[in-house]
């Protein structure tokens, strides 16, 4: 890198160009607006065509008849609006699933941009159908908000978690006021000196929740900052102690959205035939690379869920930034008597839902009404999928690592080409 910064320039010129700007003109804001209207979305298209790389071709690839036709669809889920972006869906299925909640067939949409992932996913689907289906259970709910709170001492500190802990039902009453779903289960609070971590622990019912927690949260904290005898000198909302967005221990050890498991059976024979590999090579590779888990310092191990995971968020209208903490968990191969062998996945946070944030939107609710789960009473259903297509995920990817066939598969599905190692 520092051969590339120096090329062509001295190390005076790299500092020269370093230093804050304040004299050169800036370019045009784009308008911000409360509405999505077309006469905004026009502006910023003026102002993007004048002052930036956008061309007219540019525009009308994302702002074409339908995106002006839909706009009003997209008034609570976008600010300065300037189109929309086409991914390419594939569909993998019927993948079989005999759940706590989800019990049956499903056609399962994945939007990616990779090469070999829809593939991959559906061949594991298939192995997965063929032996009767994966079994599924959701194991705990929850999702979180953790408000922090600074105290003058830490011996108020400790009085405040005591009034929390004796207040829980008016706070209770408080966050559940906001919203006609969302329930408070469980306060728990964190001290670190004259710091306050709590945590509030809620069930979403079918939204995946983040803004209701959110919404909540802040309803308890001015019933805190009203009632509470131990005045914080400054608190937050959001502390950085429930998860939210990142792969975390707390939610690894414990739940964030769902927790959910999904696991099957295999016959030796149907392993040879399908993935080309063996029971014995399948185990020998989940020893291997559990091992390569926890080395690196994973969280969890497993293989690539949050390649099923991005793709199913995407073509159903979840929050695709909760792949961050959605895609730990852990993945267990073991080989059984009778020459067959058990795979599971558990997943301790899909954040999830059916209703509400995105899967309103036209193509995102088209994705979720293929798989039967667009609409209120079919979140656990959804999260079970999830963690079914996860374990075909598995399957395939380390069927084709046991067999050699995985850089083939790349080569032959994302490159065309026959040789492998040429670009």
């Amino acid at each position: 890198m520092i051969a590339a910064m120096l090329q062509g320039r001295t190390a005076d010129d790299v500092a020269r160009q370093s230093r804050p700007d304040t004299t050169t003109p800036l370019k045009p804001w784009i308008r911000p607006a409360k509405r999505l209207e077309k006469t905004f979305t026009a502006a910023n298209w003026k102002t993007l065509l004048a002052n930036s790389g956008a061309s007219e071709t540019d525009k009308g690839e994302l702002y074409d008849a339908k995106a002006q036709e839909q706009l009003e669809a997209y008034e609570h889920n976008i600010e300065n609006y300037i189109g929309t972006v086409r991914l390419p869906v594939g569909v993998i299925g019927p993948l079989r699933v005999n759940g706590i909640f989800a019990k049956g067939d499903f056609y399962v949409p994945l939007a990616t941009t990779e090469a070999a992932l829809v593939a991959s996913y559906g061949r594991g689907a298939r192995l997965i159908s063929s032996v009767g289906g994966c079994t599924t259970g959701t194991l705990a709910e929850g999702v979180h908000r953790s408000p922090g709170f600074a105290f003058a001492t830490t011996t108020d500190a400790g009085m405040f978690v005591a009034w929390v802990c004796q207040s829980f039902e008016m706070l209770k009453q408080a966050a559940e006021a906001t919203t006609n779903h969302g329930k408070l289960v469980e306060l728990s609070p964190h001290v670190e000196g004259d710091h306050v971590y709590l945590v509030c622990s809620y069930t979403t019912g079918d939204a995946a929740g983040q803004n209701m927690v959110t919404i909540a949260t802040e309803a308890v904290c001015a019933v805190i900052l009203e009632k509470s005898p131990f005045k914080p000198l400054y608190w937050f909302v959001e502390a950085n102690f429930s998860g939210d967005k990142k792969a975390s221990a707390m939610s690894f050890v414990g739940v964030r959205g769902r927790k959910v498991t999904a696991s099957v059976e295999l016959p030796g024979e149907e392993i040879r035939k399908q993935l080309h590999t063996t029971p014995e090579r399948m185990e020998e590779y989940w020893r291997m690379s559990a091992l390569g888990g926890v080395m690196s310092g994973s969280i969890g191990v497993q293989g690539h869920y949050a390649n099923g995971l991005a793709a199913l968020y995407l073509a159903t209208g979840q929050d695709a930034a909760c792949v961050a903490e959605s895609a730990v968990g852990v993945t267990r191969i073991e080989r059984r008597e009778g020459d067959k062998l058990f795979v599971s996945v558990t997943l301790p946070n899909i954040i999830a839902g059916t209703v509400g944030g995105g899967t309103n939107l036209p193509t995102q609710a088209a994705g979720l009404n293929i798989m039967g789960l667009k609409g209120a009473g079919k979140a656990r259903v959804f999260g079970e999928v999830c963690a079914a297509t996860c374990l075909a995920g598995e399957l395939s990817i380390i069927g084709a690592l046991c067999a050699h066939e995985f850089a083939s598969a790349h080569q032959r599905l994302a490159r065309g080409k026959a040789e492998v190692g040429k670009t």
